[in-house]
């Protein structure tokens, strides 16, 4: 019987990003609070594949004993001892206004705990930009990575919210190095209409970005979910745009709309979801206690290549 070598497997998306991220000097990245398996887990294998350079904010013995209990290996790891999940997000976020680090990520501390302390106003991480979330979507069966914006922060976001959410989705794009994204501004339906807001507000981000107030990417709206990704969608309601169909960047209504699409495609679709947060004064690697060791080390991968590539922009003398 003739032995017929299996074909290797091609890269996955995330594996792609993390081969990209592993090279040149890894981020030194604050971690808040990482006080279970999970959390310290990730931070240590991001290390380990040369994403990262962690310093963990929190209860040092009690760092040290969930080291010890799941065998892993705290070398190379810098301890900053803070008694709570409450020092320790305070913490580590006056480490990074102290320029001691180039990323921030998030422990096993509550979500709330944490942005409280990037948004506050005179202590805070806060910039010009409004701070918004994107998901990173690694959908079996799609050809492209997905990014999904605003699922997580903005609940109900104002059409200025959007143009912040909207840039700062298109520079995390660029910043990655995959290129000039294409753009969707979802609704329910591709026809501006007044009974849908939302169709309203897409139509002005559009306009935005003919005159210069969106950059770097190529941005149409409003877009129904399936002609935003489905080229044959698109060519039945007659749709010529060189986005419609081949959406990289959704851009949904609202939080609601967001969570319920990325819970959809993880939960129906199997797609992996990383997740960082853009607008502050840097990235930040919010991830899920449920979210798998692989999802953590992409969100390192993402917002370590967006470090890199705000480092270099910072290495470049003005005009």
């Amino acid at each position: 019987m003739l032995d017929v070598a299996a074909p290797p497997e091609t890269p996955s998306k995330y594996d792609r990003l993390i081969a990209s991220a592993s090279g040149g000097v890894p981020a030194v990245t604050i971690v808040a609070h990482p006080c279970d398996e999970s959390s310290l887990r990730g931070a240590v294998e991001a290390r380990a594949m040369g994403l990262i350079v962690p310093v963990l904010v929190g209860p040092e013995a009690k760092i040290r004993a969930v080291a010890a209990q799941h065998g892993l290996s705290l070398e190379g790891c810098t301890l900053v001892d803070a008694p709570h999940s409450h020092a320790s997000a305070a913490q580590a976020v006056a480490l990074i206004r102290e320029g001691k680090g180039e990323l921030l990520m998030k422990g096993s501390l509550h979500t709330d705990e944490l942005m409280r302390e990037v948004a506050a106003a005179a202590t805070g991480l806060r910039t010009a930009r409004r701070i918004s979330h994107v998901f990173i979507m690694d959908v079996p069966g799609h050809a492209e990575t997905l990014f999904i914006t605003d699922a997580a922060i903005n609940i109900f976001p104002t059409l200025d919210d959007k143009r912040d959410i909207v840039q700062n989705a298109i520079d995390l794009w660029v910043g990655i190095g995959l290129g000039v994204p294409r753009v969707a501004i979802l609704s329910a339906v591709e026809t501006v209409t007044t009974k849908i807001p939302s169709t309203i507000e897409a139509a002005a981000l559009c306009k935005m970005a003919d005159r210069g107030q969106i950059t770097g990417g190529l941005v149409e709206g409003p877009l129904a979910f399936d002609n935003a990704i489905d080229p044959e969608a698109a060519r039945i309601k007659g749709i010529v745009s060189p986005v419609a169909g081949q959406a990289q960047i959704l851009v949904v209504p609202d939080l609601e709309a967001g969570n319920m699409l990325a819970k959809n495609l993880t939960f129906l679709a199997r797609a992996d979801a990383a997740g960082i947060v853009v607008g502050a004064r840097v990235p930040i690697v919010l991830t899920s206690r449920a979210d798998s060791l692989r999802t953590r080390l992409a969100s390192c991968a993402v917002a370590s290549l967006y470090a890199k590539a705000l480092r270099r922009a910072a290495a470049v003398p003005a005009v």
